[in-house]
């Protein structure tokens, strides 16, 4: 049987019988083989081996494996036809954008139609720099069309790792530009938790003001002296990219406000930690010696 049916062989047949577990294929009177179910689609999930062939299908298949002993043909569909995750990383190189259909919506992200049956997976991660979501739906629809980045491709576990966030800019790369210590800022109140209140800054972007930067006084209860909607100011007092927080203190503004007084009011010359204010000051002081060391002579 092996010799006329040699492993790697592809040869012509007609289903016979179809099971939950796969589809049995006469090669030729009184031999038999089977098509496993997991055999029979490269990237598509088969559910019933009915939804891919029916008995007295004529089909070309591969001979998998020949075990005379037990007089057992293992047989492939699939293997008749290229595998598409042998050529995807070609077509689609990492960083490159795509566009398709939402084909479903989990707790954990979003599947996307590529091609050829294979769907890549968005996690909720890689959806939003900025925004928290607690499921996928609340910003996407089954069947909705939608651009994203590829990220992985994972050719042994059939894993198609995309994102959508990578397309825009991370807004907190250059946060220490727009946000500095003692910078004193503007926002509304968009939430109010135990231990402090966030406010939104920009879109997309929050601060927390931490239940002891609420007052100098002790507050018990940050609801009590702010609520959600309020608009506030606050000064910058902490600022980590990394782990994309902002820290505000409401109880600080005053302190801020004193010291941009004073900076501002100072003369450039004044301020030693101005070089050139340093310089120009050095300057004068040199032309007043000069001056009334001429008036002495």
């Amino acid at each position: 049987m092996g010799e006329k049916f040699p492993q790697g062989s592809r040869v012509k047949g007609k289903v016979t019988s179809i099971t939950d577990y796969g589809a049995f294929v006469q090669l030729q009177e009184g031999v038999e083989g089977l098509v496993h179910i997991s055999e029979m689609a490269w990237t598509k999930r088969v559910r019933h081996p009915s939804k891919i062939l029916s008995v007295g299908d004529e089909v070309e298949v591969m001979v998998l494996d020949v075990d005379p002993n037990q007089k057992r043909i293992s047989l492939g569909l699939k293997q008749t036809s290229p595998n598409p995750w042998d050529t995807i990383a070609e077509r689609y190189p990492v960083g490159t954008k795509i566009q398709g259909r939402i084909k479903n919506i989990t707790d954990f992200g979003i599947f996307i139609g590529i091609d050829e049956g294979i769907d890549g997976l968005v996690h909720i991660s890689d959806i939003s720099w900025t925004q928290r979501l607690k499921h996928p739906s609340e910003m996407f629809k089954k069947g909705q069309e939608v651009q994203a980045i590829v990220l992985n491709i994972d050719k042994e576990n059939q894993r198609f790792s995309l994102g959508i966030k990578q397309i825009l800019k991370n807004p907190w790369d250059d946060i220490h530009h727009r946000y500095r210590v003692g910078q004193l800022v503007k926002g509304k109140v968009t939430n109010v938790t135990k231990f402090g209140a966030f406010v939104e800054l920009e879109p997309g972007i929050e601060g927390l003001v931490h239940i002891s930067e609420i007052s100098h006084q002790r507050v018990e209860k940050a609801e009590e002296a702010i609520k959600a909607g309020d608009e506030i100011q606050a000064a910058v007092i902490n600022v980590d990219p990394k782990k994309h927080k902002i820290g505000l203190s409401i109880k600080d503004v005053d302190r801020y406000q004193s010291q941009q007084g004073r900076k501002e009011s100072q003369p450039a010359y004044e301020d030693d930690t101005s070089d050139f204010g340093r310089m120009l000051k050095e300057g004068l002081e040199r032309r007043a010696r000069e001056a009334n060391s001429g008036r002495e002579s």
